[in-house]
């Protein structure tokens, strides 16, 4: 092995694994010029969850590292090997033993639809009843119709195809497709929850000195 090889290095702020023996393949992309390498470095164990064998249902866990641990132990195996890091500094490692079953996420789909439906028809009317909506259209209509409106009209008719359609556009979502390539909003705020969460509990754990990193 030469001692010019050069490896890239990237890591995701968050990794998700499904088996309890990680190895560098499953946390990080590798290149390098260095075939032969590469494939050994894929292959090349850094870290294990503990799983008790007497726990009838593995548990999630999450644990910090550092990307400087990683380099550390590449180069107790590969001394030789100059590390670039084009990734994250500290990241996220998370071992969940398998998905759950589909019927329970299907269920779980349902009933996240059932409360969020519910929730937002309550917020629309409670929005129309504080600004009083009804009492503006009824007075729009009677001044321009000249007759008094029977809460039925083209105004009512129009508002709620508005609101619907002004739902799905800022959405972008209709069923499984998206009316444009753009992420959508929830899209968007999911991933920036994400980001937050994962870099409070990597300082969190900097602080307590629970991550993974050199000495």
């Amino acid at each position: 092995m030469a001692s010019s090889d050069t490896v890239y290095l990237k890591i995701e702020q968050n990794v998700l694994v499904r088996e309890p023996s990680v190895a560098l393949k499953d946390i990080a992309k590798i290149t390098s010029t260095n075939q032969p390498l590469i494939n050994k470095l894929k292959t090349m164990k850094v870290y294990a969850f503990h799983t008790p064998a007497n726990q009838s249902r593995k548990k999630k866990q999450a644990e910090v590292f550092s990307v400087m641990k990683i380099i550390e132990l590449i180069g107790q195996e590969f001394p030789n090997v100059d590390i670039q890091n084009i990734g994250e500094k500290d990241f996220v490692l998370e071992y969940e033993p398998k998905q759950e079953p589909k019927w329970l996420l299907y269920l779980k789909t349902a009933v996240l639809c059932v409360l969020i439906f519910f929730g937002s028809a309550f917020t629309i009317m409670t929005f129309n009843n504080d600004v009083g909506v009804g009492e503006v259209f009824a007075d729009f209509y009677q001044q321009v119709m000249g007759t008094e409106s029977n809460g039925f009209t083209l105004l009512e008719i129009c508002y709620s195809i508005g609101l619907f359609l002004g739902i799905m556009i800022f959405f972008n979502h209709v069923g499984h497709k998206k009316i444009t390539h753009d992420p959508t909003p929830i899209q968007v705020e999911m991933r920036t929850y994400e980001k937050d969460v994962d870099s409070t509990f990597i300082e969190n754990c900097g602080r307590k000195g629970t991550s993974n990193d050199v000495d």
